[in-house]
């Protein structure tokens, strides 16, 4: 069959498809007969139709022209009505002389003036010709048209209104007695109406663009209502010839009067014709205008649903953007017009919302209000469909913002969708700017030529990772992403929230350094300095630059960084310098006090402060400068005896020396450079580098404290022993730091983002604390090669709610659990149920060990509110009425006074969805932020950490002092303080409290009392089944009495000594708290999986603290006792040789030998 089949001789040139298109010759040559094929365009008819039907440009010039003809006859109607004079007898003289003849009947109606016309013979002459042109191109038309049924043609409307305009003028010719006769010219107004009709769809056809529905329903009404007015007009004018001999205005004003049905009654029709007329023409507007209201009504309600269109006009003379989502929710809605038009410069553009499906009631009724009606535009639509974008003019838009369904199911279905939208979008505008949201790590890639892009998952676990080192980093950038002008809270009586008001409205700015008055002085300085100074003087905090020729950039260069005037700044300020009021303040000093306490061209004194600020920048006293050194000790005890610490001055340009001395460089800790026995012996020495595989294209590479060799996928898992270790719980391990637990429903890729910030090669490795990842479904194999490489992170198939799972896999010791909302329960009914089981478990959490960080990642930021609940608290139900005053003021954050959210324990991903709006104004946010959070590592920026303020420290007593401390010594920049205080308690909750420690009995007394071994073995054993088996729900009070009552039946009751041991147990579970009840509970499965108690009752401090941040506060802010400063550390690479050996020993050697050294001052 091969054979036979390469036999056949391939086709001709001629007869296959890629020839005849193009076009081979070949066929020249053989000597077969070319057939060629002809329609029937080339015949007289068709080539008529061509020119007057078919082809569009051609039969929109007839249309106008056959329009304009229509006009003309109507305005010749007019000229001759107003030329006439029905008073003269005009017509046959032999019809009039019969009609003469007649005898005079009083009632009767003089037939004349309605029959008869006064027409000049110009004028005739005129309509004459007009008629004959327009009888001629309507049989040609109908010719044309025809399609072999000839009474079709003949019969229709159009056509006999034609018949009965022209063919009276024609006979006029021939019989010139009729020259005067009266012929309804003015019937052509509908003849002009259905050529106006047809001219707009060839219009449409010819330009390409259809044009609205509505558009041609409200010209066909307008044109239907004139052919009517104007048709009862020349028909009661004219037949009130024979009666009033009404003129046109006259019938014009009783026709407006008979229609608005007023009806004064002033004039009216007097022979039965005119009547008559009145009556049929009423009849008819009854019939036909309700049946054009209808239609347009009914388009109108479309047009409502669909959104109509933004007109050209307004799209080249008026600024636009262009929103594309799926589904339109109040909430996203309200937080992107907010934040859009929070920025002064935006206040002039429009929002044009495409969106597929129709506005929900909310939505409308939001959309109504006057202050957005005017703005946003919503238009139901597509973007995948050129049509709509075509609506949105999408072209001409500043920017279009396409954000992903965050409440999908299918996450990966929705970025699938955003993917294509985006797609479209760029092949319809190229030029028009993108900012896209995605989803999914992994869909990244496939959105790359994007001008910004946000990847909810890249941050939302790099964002949860920081939390666990830097509390309330998620509360921090949340805070710095949003626009705020620091008003929330002034009004609060209690001191903490005005603090922690004013300084949320700290937001990132740029500015030029040579246009800048904050920065212009400090050409030439190195970073450091002009950091320390301008914080000093302004009250701004310098974190970042950027170099003219570099798109990259720098936060916190270091002190070898010397600024350069094309420099663009970044600082953190409550408002830019463009819109800060600068007032001189003039000092006079004496001559014998002028020495500064800054040595070198840096003698100023405090000029000028920000007005907006409201807080003076301090000038730092002068306390000597007697330690040469720049480093982070206290100073010994035999100075502090004879005079105040004091703190090196911070330098203006580098000094290699002290650089080389400072402890982020020099200082080799021990951990670093000798590795234990312990940890050689094991073979747990660490290297630094890239990790070698990566779960998804894009992820920025990151120097990673790495593993020589890659841990074996059995080892990997927590709770199962294998042939390299036989540990099956996280006790069993040893670690020396607490550990991390991430409650997850799946390993996602965004879930790598969650490791590499714990495993920077700038984190210490004696800081490093083991991270375990609690999943309810089984990682996929090419995950498990991405962290196999890591040291310290393991894995267990479990669920949170679940005790014992919590249990094995070391809760008791952890030092935070992150919970991370899952997405099998976004598609709850009830859009705000979405986090009812993050909720519910993390309040089981938060009852079972109170003293537990908890760290919840929720669907919605109004639900924060069920965060750590307490029915009873009078605190956090003040909390909520401020909440709604600061709603009903407008404040974009209401939900910032939220305990959970100002101490960073809960965090929602839609609330960096400002992120991406603010880089339509800041396009430098998204990097800064990704910078901030370790997704991206450029060379020479700084990374975010975190040092506590201890006793020793407060030495330095002011934020001014500790931000010139750092600069002088680490290079560090200072941005905010995390600041915890005690929270009073109401009297309720204090007796409350003091009545359960009165009554309280511990669970180990109560153990103690036991009869014999039976009894004893009996009761645990029973109590282990009761809490297994309610361990997915936590034991009420009700339910532990029903218990105590089972448990008391069901003992045998061998003596009265029994009977009333068991008795007073009894009454000892009554009198139990539910805090001990709870405990017991957590105890007895501790013991039934054969853990160590040891710890737990540590977990179960009642703790009542409010922590918040204080972003970027004022110089003469006091330091307090546990202050956990967030700094900007400088890139420890900046100052090592490009060398192999040192990039493998002295990078987390920089920071300090232990936590303790670092955070020390």
């Amino acid at each position: 069959m091969v054979d036979v089949e390469s036999e056949v001789p391939p086709l001709p040139p001629r007869y296959r498809f890629r020839d005849l298109l193009l076009g081979d010759q070949g066929w020249q040559n053989d000597d077969r007969v070319q057939v060629e094929f002809y329609m029937n365009d080339n015949t007289f008819k068709e080539r008529l139709k061509l020119f007057f039907i078919k082809n569009q440009r051609s039969s929109l010039r007839i249309r106008l022209f056959n329009f304009s003809l229509k006009l003309l006859s109507c305005f010749l109607y007019i000229v001759r009505v107003l030329l006439d004079d029905p008073s003269r007898e005009h017509g046959c003289k032999e019809l009039n002389r019969a009609c003469s003849n007649q005898s005079y009947i009083p009632a009767a109606i003089d037939w004349r003036p309605i029959i008869w016309v006064n027409r000049s013979l110009p004028l005739w002459g005129l309509q004459v010709s007009v008629a004959v042109i327009s009888l001629l191109e309507t049989i040609l038309l109908s010719y044309l048209s025809y399609k072999g049924n000839m009474w079709e043609q003949v019969l229709r409307i159009p056509f006999l209104l034609e018949i009965i305009n022209a063919i009276p003028f024609i006979i006029t010719i021939f019989w010139p007695s009729l020259r005067n006769l009266f012929i309804p010219v003015f019937l052509n107004c509908w003849l002009a109406k259905h050529a106006l009709e047809n001219m707009i769809n060839d219009l449409h056809r010819a330009i390409q663009r259809t044009q609205s529905a509505m558009f041609n329903q409200v010209l066909i009404l307008i044109s239907t209502l004139l052919c009517l007015i104007f048709t009862c007009i020349c028909g009661i004018q004219h037949l009130e010839r024979a009666g009033n001999k009404l003129t046109l205005f006259d019938s014009l004003y009783f026709c407006i009067v008979t229609f608005s049905t007023v009806g004064f009654g002033d004039v009216t029709p007097k022979i039965w014709p005119s009547k008559l007329l009145v009556v049929i023409m009423i009849c008819v507007a009854l019939v036909v205008l309700p049946i054009q209201f209808e239609q347009l009504a009914y388009l109108w309600m479309e047009r409502q649903k669909s959104g109509g269109n933004y007109s050209r006009h307004r799209a080249q003379t008026e600024k636009h953007v262009v929103l594309c989502v799926s589904s339109l929710k109040i909430d996203l809605l309200m937080d992107f017009l907010n934040e859009f038009y929070a920025h002064p410069r935006l206040q002039d553009y429009y929002v044009v919302i495409l969106c597929p499906t129709e506005m929900d009631a909310q939505v409308r009724r939001v959309l109504q209000i006057p202050m957005w009606s005017q703005r946003v535009i919503y238009l139901q639509g597509s973007a995948l469909k050129d049509q709509d974008l075509l609506r949105a003019k999408m072209d001409d838009a500043e920017a279009c913002f396409i954000l992903s369904s965050r409440c999908e199911v299918d996450r990966t279905a929705a970025d699938h969708q955003t993917i294509l939208r985006a797609w479209a979008v760029k092949d319809f505008a190229p030029n028009c700017p993108l900012y896209v949201q995605i989803l999914k790590p992994e869909n990244k890639f496939h959105i790359k030529f994007a001008d910004h892009v946000v990847c909810e998952e890249e941050f939302k676990y790099a964002m949860l990772a920081l939390n666990c080192i830097c509390p309330a980093t998620s509360t921090l950038i949340t805070l710095l992403v949003h626009t705020s002008r620091g008003q929330e809270g002034q009004q609060s009586p209690e001191q903490w929230q005005k603090m922690y008001g004013r300084c949320s409205g700290n937001e990132v700015y740029h500015i030029n350094l040579e246009e800048s008055v904050f920065f212009a002085e400090y050409e030439g300085k190195s970073f450091t300095y002009a950091s320390f100074h301008a914080h000093k003087k302004f009250g701004v905090c310098l974190i970042g630059v950027r170099r003219e020729d570099n798109k990259n950039i720098l936060l916190n260069p270091g002190p070898r960084y010397i600024m350069s005037p094309s420099d663009i700044c970044f600082y953190i300020n409550i408002t830019k310098e463009e819109n800060s009021a600068f007032k001189k303040q003039e000092q006079h000093r004496k001559n014998h006090s002028s020495r500064s306490f800054y040595h070198g061209p840096s003698r100023l004194p405090v000029h000028s402060i920000i007005a907006s600020m409201g807080t003076v920048a301090i000038d730092l006293q002068d306390t000597g400068c007697r330690s040469g050194g720049a480093n982070l000790t206290l100073p010994s005890e035999a100075g502090k005896e004879v005079r105040r610490p004091s703190i090196a001055p911070v330098l203006e340009v580098a000094d290699s020396s002290a650089i080389h001395t400072c402890d982020l460089l020099s200082d080799q800790s021990e951990d670093e450079t000798t590795p234990s026995d312990e940890e050689v012996s094991n073979g747990l020495e660490y290297l630094k580098g890239y990790p070698p595989y990566s779960p998804y294209i894009g992820s920025s590479p990151t120097f990673c404290h790495l593993l020589h060799e890659k841990v074996p996928f059995c080892c990997l898992r927590l709770d199962k022993g294998c042939q390299h270790n036989y540990y099956e719980d996280a006790k069993a391990y040893g670690f020396k730091n607490k550990i991390i637990i991430v409650a997850a429903e799946t390993a996602g890729n965004g879930l790598y983002n969650f490791i590499v910030p714990l495993r920077a090669y700038y984190r210490p490795k004696r800081e490093l604390n083991p991270i375990v990842l609690l999943l309810d479904n089984p990682p996929d194999m090419h995950f498990l090669d991405a962290i196999c490489w890591f040291p310290m992170v393991y894995y267990m198939v479990g669920s949170i709610d679940n005790l014992d799972d919590l249990l094995r896999c070391g809760v008791t010791f952890a030092a935070n659990v992150v919970v991370v909302d899952k997405e099998s329960t976004m598609s709850a009914e009830e859009d705000y149920m979405a986090d009812a089981k993050t909720i519910v478990n993390v309040q089981t959490l938060f009852r079972l060990f109170s003293s537990l960080s908890i760290i919840t990642e929720l669907t919605h930021p109004a639900n924060m509110r069920f965060m750590q609940f307490r029915a009873k608290d009078c605190y956090s139900l003040a909390l909520s009425k401020l909440e709604k005053k600061e709603r009903e003021k407008g404040s974009n954050l209401a939900f910032m006074f939220r305990l959970p959210f100002a101490a960073g324990r809960v965090f929602s991903i839609s609330m960096l969805d400002t992120l991406l709006y603010q880089s339509f104004v800041k396009d430098y946010m998204i990097s800064i932020a990704r910078l901030l959070l370790g997704l991206d590592t450029t060379p020479g920026s700084g990374f975010l950490c975190s040092m506590k303020i201890t006793e020793d420290d407060l030495w330095i007593r002011t934020y001014a002092r500790l931000y010139q401390k750092l600069c002088s010594s680490t290079g560090d920049v200072p941005i905010g303080i995390y600041r915890t205080e005690s929270q009073k308690l109401t009297t309720s909750e204090s007796r409350e409290m003091a009545s359960q420690s009165q009554i309280s009995i511990s669970v180990e007394e109560w153990e103690d009392t036991k009869d014999n071994k039976d009894q004893f073995n009996y009761r645990s054993n029973h109590r282990n089944s009761t809490s297994s088996d309610q361990s997915d729900h936590p034991l009420l009070r009700r339910k532990s009495m029903q218990w105590a009552r089972r448990l008391s039946r069901k003992v045998p009751k061998h003596s009265t000594k029994t009977a009333e041991k068991i008795s007073q147990q009894r009454m000892n579970l009554y009198r139990r708290s539910e805090r001990q009840e709870l405990a017991e509970l957590v105890k007895n499965r501790m013991k039934h999986l054969g853990l160590s108690t040891t710890g737990y009752d540590e977990m179960n401090d009642h703790q009542n603290t409010l922590s918040y941040i204080l972003i970027n506060p004022s110089p003469d802010t006091r330091l307090e006792l546990n202050d956990v400063v967030y700094l900007i550390r400088p890139d420890p690479l900046s100052y090592v040789p490009n060398s192999a050996s040192s990039r493998k020993n002295s990078f987390c050697n920089a920071i300090g030998q232990d936590t303790r050294e670092e955070t020390q001052l």
